[in-house]
């Protein structure tokens, strides 16, 4: 029965708090705007950083929820790595959304964060390479090496559950691969930074 958590952790993950706030503030759909995700960057420059901040923390939420529960009924390493990897997934692939949702970075570092606490805490590199730079998508690709690289140091001079590591594996290439597009905008110099207007689709 435990294991019924697998799915219902994708569906919490396909869940879209920037989506749905954005309905509900502006009635306009946040995918038709800017970059086509739901995320936070996206909805802070569709509807503010108030309803940005809100959508963040949602979504980490739903990244941390599932993993702690899996841990709480069960202990199983393989289930709370299970869940902890397809609730990313949901949030970048959402059934209830046409399977367009997020780039992942914010339930990425949520399921981190409860696989291992302090590899998830290594994703605060965020806050000072965006302020620096002022380039959201460069703080989110190195606080996503940054958790990474907390996770190969856990499994090389510590005890983390090899499962731990294979979610570390697959999730982390796979928020990476999601910023694809800005990475390229990145190397030519013509990436958006923060400020700078969005043009609508």
């Amino acid at each position: 029965m435990e294991w019924l958590l697998v799915p219902a952790a994708y569906l919490l993950g396909s869940v879209q708090p920037g989506l749905l706030l954005v309905r509900l503030l502006l009635r306009r759909d946040v995918r038709e705007v800017g970059s086509g995700k739901t995320g936070m960057t996206n909805v802070m420059r569709t509807a503010g950083k108030k309803a940005a901040a809100l959508v963040f923390v949602l979504d980490v939420a739903k990244g941390v929820a599932p993993v702690l529960l899996a841990a709480e009924v069960s202990g199983d390493a393989w289930l709370e790595a299970a869940t902890a990897t397809v609730v990313v997934v949901g949030h970048v692939f959402p059934v209830f959304a046409g399977f367009r949702g997020g780039r992942g970075v914010a339930t990425g570092v949520g399921a981190a964060s409860a696989l291992l606490p302090w590899a998830g805490i290594a994703g605060i590199v965020f806050v000072p390479v965006v302020l620096l730079t002022r380039y959201v998508s460069l703080g989110s690709v190195v606080g996503v090496g940054a958790v990474f690289v907390g996770f190969v140091v856990a499994m090389a001079a510590y005890d983390l559950p090899t499962p731990h590591f294979v979610f570390a594996l697959i999730i982390g290439p796979l928020i990476i691969g999601m910023h694809r597009d800005n990475i390229v905008r990145l190397l030519r110099g013509t990436e958006r930074r923060i400020g700078q207007r969005e043009e609508e689709k």
